[in-house]
This record gives structure tokens, sequence and C-alpha cells, in this order.
């Protein structure tokens, strides 16, 4: 695989790597995260998507063979308001995506790592991101796995419920 720098044009590439998420965790019953309907039908998605990857850092992951892009990591210079800052330079994983059908093959863990380089490239020793925390704990735990170590909790009143989330933190060396 090869990971290569996106734009605004990505905004569809987001959307229907989240369509594939959604899926496939409502497919197994796991709703709490994101919920059955697709990504792309939520009310501003598609705004969404393209203001997000006009205003920060987009790199994608792609086949050797130049097929379809596999995941998509958008990266901030800051978390978004529901996080407390970090109080040093940092890089914010606001979307880390990837297509289910290449589960387990290493594109997320890539993606991560292309992740630490950029903050390193950027003088930011410090690599976070935030998680659903609900269900089985799985998401966290695959965030522990590439290294990232827990920091805070926090939940965000939502028109469904009470989502659970958890930031997580990895220096970087940078």
């Amino acid at each position: 695989m090869r990971i290569r720098t996106g734009g605004p044009e990505s905004a569809a590439v987001l959307l229907a790597l989240l369509d594939g998420a959604v899926a496939w965790l409502a497919a197994q019953g796991r709703t709490g995260q994101w919920g059955p309907e697709p990504w792309s039908r939520r009310p501003g998605a598609a705004d969404r998507a393209e203001r997000v990857t006009r205003e920060n850092l987009v790199r994608i992951a792609e086949p050797d063979d130049g097929g379809d892009p596999i995941g998509i990591c958008v990266l901030a210079d800051r978390a978004p308001g529901n996080v407390p800052p970090a109080g040093e330079p940092e890089l914010f994983v606001r979307w880390l995506v990837t297509d289910r059908a290449y589960r387990g093959t290493g594109v997320g863990a890539a993606l991560v790592a292309d992740a630490a380089q950029q903050a390193r490239t950027r003088g930011a020793g410090l690599l976070r991101v935030d998680c659903y925390a609900g269900g089985d704990g799985g998401l966290v735990a695959q965030y522990e796995r590439l290294g990232f170590t827990r920091t805070a909790t926090f939940v965000d009143d939502r028109p469904a419920g009470p989502w659970p989330g958890q930031v997580l933190a990895r220096r970087t060396g940078g």
C-alpha cells in the first residue's frame, strides 16, 4: 500500500469509508457508535466532510496497484472543542477509517504510523485521538494496540443518547 496526501476532493472518500464502517458495525448489531444509517445520509454530512478535508491534513491509503482508497486519516493541529487542549504541539486524529474488506491487514496501523511521522515532521511530540468508548471497549483496545494510552474520558450528549468517549495519546518523539 502507499499513503498519499489528499484534500477537499477526498470528502467523497471519507463518506464512502464511513458508510462502509457503519454498515459493517450495524451488521454486527453494534450501532452505539454511529447508529444504523449510512453516514452520508445524515443532514450536513457532505458539507462537514468537505470542510474537514479542506481545513485539515488528509492522508489516504491506497493499494499499490492504484485501486480505490482503503483508508483515510484526517489530522488537525488541535483537538476538537469537546476534548481538553494538549498544552503542547500536537496532531489530533479527527478521523481514521479503513475499508472493512482490508480488516486485519495493517491499513490502520500504517495510517497511525504515518500520522506519527507527520507529527514529528511538524515538531509535534504528541499524537492524540478520541473514540467511542462504549460497547465492548474494542475500539479503545485497538488504539492501545497501536501504541496509544488512555488519558481522559468524556460523554457527549446526543439526540440518540449519551455517547461515551475516550481520549488517547501517543508520544511521537518529535
